[in-house]
């Protein structure tokens, strides 16, 4: 298990079925219900404990889980930003930027090369925030081609980040 500490929040490798990891990746559903209007926005397969490669938990300093995020493999060189959320009370934390952080590093550690993901047109903070860290707008790719109200984003993994969005 992979440990990164970043001021008082921690990240922590976990499985698919922590228990907080659930509770994180359901309200993260829930916003994501609330934003589009529909209760399963998801085009694709959903991710799940078979296709998940690594899946991280962020913590504050008494342990409460305030953030979560996955990769999903799309080849050999290349996976997918799964499942990324910071609860509302701890955004602005320096969350966000550490999930993301530590899974570019577990990715870089696998041989990975690029990171792929999809946001949308309800999630104009997303798209800020992964713009300020290095993502640069693509085509939309695999189950979201086509779809009007996704967005889709990559990273080469070799590029360096914006210092201004480095936590």
């Amino acid at each position: 298990m992979t440990t990164t500490t970043h001021s008082a929040l921690v990240v922590e490798e976990v499985s698919w079925e922590d228990p907080d990891a659930g509770a994180l990746r359901a309200r993260q559903r829930a916003e994501m219900a609330e934003r589009y209007g529909t209760p399963d926005s998801e085009p694709g397969t959903p991710p799940s404990a078979a296709d998940i490669a690594v899946f991280v938990v962020a913590r504050n300093p008494d342990g409460t889980a305030v953030g979560c995020a996955g990769l999903r493999a799309i080849d050999s060189r290349s996976g997918e930003l799964k499942r990324m959320y910071v609860d509302p009370a701890s955004r602005g934390t320096g969350a966000a930027a550490l999930l993301l952080t530590s899974l570019e590093k577990w990715a870089r550690r696998q041989g990975w090369t690029r990171l792929l993901l999809e946001t949308g047109l309800a999630q104009p903070d997303a798209v800020r925030f992964y713009t300020r860290s290095g993502y640069r707008r693509i085509p939309n790719f695999g189950s979201y081609e086509g779809l009007d109200k996704s967005l889709c984003y990559a990273r080469e993994l070799g590029e360096a980040p914006d210092p201004a969005s480095t936590p």
